[in-house]
């Protein structure tokens, strides 16, 4: 199970597809192993995994970190290919809680004499599909926020330059990221400063498939020449997706201007003088957004913290001191009015980025404001 939970980690995004990994075993031996392709339409890991054994997937152990499906969608049910194979046995490590599947697969290949064992290192597997097991159950995106920091909390010079705080390492594990979330949001105040491009660069050159760029933009004060309009798609066919947005407010001269350049405005409900951030949060989930990965700046991942809305926190910490009071921190908001109301993290870990410091950790929410 170790393997295939592996293969789904490190394998590219097949959103919105769960990214599966599974093992044909026979004996000690690995025979086959495969993870779900990410083109639409693509095999999934186990009907990958099952080729790669061929005849020796008879009489063998599936190992496969999420139960297989049991209804045909873009591709036919794993379980007829399962069953066809004749496995003697399959193991997941966690159930899918998707409505199409939810124990139907378990079912199907017990109902065919296969023996079915569920919950083989369940907790990583959850892990693992955490952003599918969310949007399955509530119909919202996993949002993840990512951050990086001085020492001393700054993310850019008083005069706002920030290129660069983190590191190399940083910035080349950052792009890897972006291989593997379905969009990446920002505010309106990042573009005007940063012109950003948003897209996934891992090496230096653009992948095939690129994340949704979605800026929310409340007042409509966003040039249309920026750049996350005007990136170009790895297949040189035009301009990246980009979804901006914003209220009824806007001004409409401005949205017919981004309009202009292939980006889609999207009016949606005001709240406390800004876009609603749940409200844009179901919009992208309807969209089969599964992955938000919001990058800033400081008064959106303040408005994403307020409302209780992140799942995720990547916090990347530079060994740099930049001082000046009127430095930029990364998170802004209304924030904890005392030391005790502070938004704690749980289940943390600690990696080295290069010279830089990764913290990964969970969110523990109290007393949110609805």
């Amino acid at each position: 199970m170790q393997r295939a939970l592996d293969l789904a980690r490190e394998a590219s995004s097949a959103s919105p597809n769960p990214t599966v990994g599974a093992v044909v075993v026979t004996g000690d031996a690995i025979v086959g192993e495969g993870v779900s392709e990410p083109q639409l339409g693509g095999a999934h890991a186990e009907v990958v995994a099952l080729r790669e054994a061929g005849d020796r997937a008879r009489g063998a152990t599936l190992y496969v970190t999420l139960e297989p499906c049991a209804h045909q969608g873009r591709t036919p049910p794993c379980t007829d290919a399962i069953i066809a194979a004749e496995i003697a046995e399959v193991r997941y490590a966690v159930a899918d809680p998707d409505p199409q599947v939810n124990g139907g697969g378990h079912r199907a290949l017990e109902a065919a004499g296969i023996r079915v064992v569920a919950g083989e290192s369940e907790d990583e597997a959850r892990r693992v599909h955490e952003a599918h097991i969310k949007h399955r159950t509530t119909g919202l995106p996993f949002v993840i926020a990512k951050f990086a920091a001085s020492l001393d909390g700054r993310i850019a010079a008083a005069s706002g330059d920030s290129r660069w705080v983190s590191g190399p390492e940083t910035r080349a594990w950052s792009h890897q990221l972006r291989t593997r979330i379905d969009a990446i949001l920002v505010g309106s105040e990042t573009v005007i400063i940063d012109d950003p491009l948003l897209t996934a660069r891992p090496g230096d050159q653009l992948t095939e498939r690129q994340p949704l760029c979605v800026v929310v933009d409340t007042r409509g004060r966003i040039p249309p020449m920026a750049r996350v309009f005007t990136a170009l798609s790895a297949s040189g066919g035009g301009p990246a997706k980009t979804f901006v947005a914003t209220v009824e407010d806007a001004p409409p001269a401005w949205r017919a201007s981004i309009e202009a350049q292939g980006a889609e405005v999207v009016v949606l409900p005001c709240r406390d003088g800004h876009v609603n951030l749940e409200a844009l949060l179901r919009e992208l989930g309807r969209r089969d957004i599964i992955s938000l990965l919001v990058e800033g700046g400081g008064v959106i991942l303040g408005g994403f913290f307020d409302r209780g809305l992140v799942d995720k926190v990547y916090a990347v910490i530079a060994p740099i001191i930049i001082g000046a009071a009127d430095a930029p921190s990364p998170v802004a908001g209304q924030g904890a009015e005392r030391m005790a109301d502070a938004l704690r993290l749980r289940d943390i870990t600690v990696d080295r980025l290069g010279e830089d410091i990764l913290v990964t950790g969970y969110p523990e929410y109290s007393g949110v404001v609805d």
